[in-house]
């Protein structure tokens, strides 16, 4: 498995697919003196041998090769400094104890910072983002800095400022490399600094790096993505809808089939309108997410297409793939057996509240079966 991580990185996925692994990995080629390799580093299924290789910022490589007994580093004369902050040394009893690993002003800043404030974990995560906060304003540079779960005991406000830092320092001439569960440190503006790491049975862990977006697409993406909507990144699977009705509805009908969304670790996205669908997919096929289109016809009450909306209909089969899409027609209101468009959102939350399963519509019944069944298969 190889990916190329640039100034930032966050490193996406299930738990236990890896993402751990990939911090170790880099920081024992980095700094092997303090990270020597145990057994659990080595695949069960394996060899028992183990080859780490790192292409540095002048082109050189360091490669760690062996077995957790017996290896060996070459190359690595000029490896950045590194610091490496673990998730449970900053949540359980032993973080009054913990010390940066690495060297350099960095480490004694943190140092200094994790000394003042270890008489709580929310005060832990005050001190790594006081101390990300020194860092930045000090101007260091040339530094690797390899962090699991910043988001770890800090509110949303925090969250999203220490992202800004983290990208701030990594500007400045650093590299930021982090796996994370929150969507405040997903930017989906630029997806080219998102990692996807998946496991698979048989094939082992790999590493989906997407494309960024277009120059063009940059503002439109940046304003329709919200942290909910930036939640898709960390689904199993997702489903697009067009508006706010089907996001309320559809966790009825999941209900109804004896599935809890969240359970099965499904977004429900609201593009904010069908025309924004096509932008959402791209994203989904970009990042590897499975996900399952739902929108309307919008077939006029003759029968007939729009010329627009018959274009919009064939962008977005083509962009997310006629198997990815449940087109409702001529709309949600029509297959849902809703009359009228006022107050939609909360007739129509009312209404699926107090439905049977036998009275949940076809098509939203196949919506609900065939999102479960892509967030299943991913799992395995």
């Amino acid at each position: 498995m190889a990916f190329s991580p640039g100034p930032m990185c966050a490193l996406v996925g299930e738990a236990s697919a890896g993402k751990s692994n990939l911090l170790a990995a880099i920081r024992a080629v980095l700094d092997p003196a303090a990270s020597p390799l145990t057994a659990a580093d080595v695949a069960e299924d394996g060899d028992g041998e183990i080859s780490i290789g790192i292409r540095l910022a002048d082109g050189s490589e360091a490669r760690l090769e062996g077995t957790p007994e017996r290896n060996a580093l070459t190359g690595g004369a000029n490896a950045p400094p590194t610091l490496f902050l673990p998730a449970e040394e900053r949540a359980g009893p032993a973080r009054a104890a913990w010390k940066p690993s690495g060297k350099g002003p960095a480490a004694g800043i943190f140092e200094q910072a994790f000394a003042k404030e270890t008489s709580s974990p929310a005060g832990t995560a005050l001190a790594v983002l006081e101390a990300v906060e020194s860092c930045r304003s000090e101007g260091l540079a040339g530094l690797v800095f390899l962090i699991e779960e910043p988001e770890l005991y800090l509110r949303p406000q925090a969250q999203r400022y220490l992202y800004r830092l983290l990208r701030e320092f990594s500007l400045a001439g650093n590299q930021v490399i982090y796996s994370t569960h929150s969507p405040a440190f997903l930017n989906v503006t630029r997806l080219d600094e998102l990692v996807f790491v998946e496991r698979h049975a048989g094939t082992g862990t790999r590493a989906l790096q997407p494309e960024p977006v277009s120059a063009d697409e940059d503002f439109r993406v940046m304003t329709e993505f919200d942290a909910a909507r930036s939640e898709l990144f960390l689904a199993r699977a997702a489903v697009l809808v067009e508006g706010l009705t089907e996001k309320l509805v559809l966790p009825f009908v999941f209900s109804a089939l004896g599935y809890d969304v969240d359970r099965e670790a499904i977004s429900i996205i609201e593009c904010g309108g069908k025309p924004n669908i096509p932008l959402f997919a791209r994203i989904c096929r970009a990042t590897g997410i499975p996900f399952v289109v739902v929108h309307d016809s919008d077939k006029k009450a003759s029968g007939r297409l729009a010329p627009a909306e018959r274009a919009l209909n064939a962008l977005i089969a083509d962009t997310a793939g006629e198997e990815a899409v449940i087109v409702l027609d001529p709309d949600f209101e029509a297959v849902a057996g809703l009359t009228g468009h006022r107050r939609k959102p909360e007739r129509a939350w009312k209404e699926f509240a107090q439905r049977a399963p036998s009275e949940m519509p076809a098509a939203l019944v196949r919506v609900a079966e065939t999102a479960v069944s892509l967030g299943r298969q991913r799992q395995r």
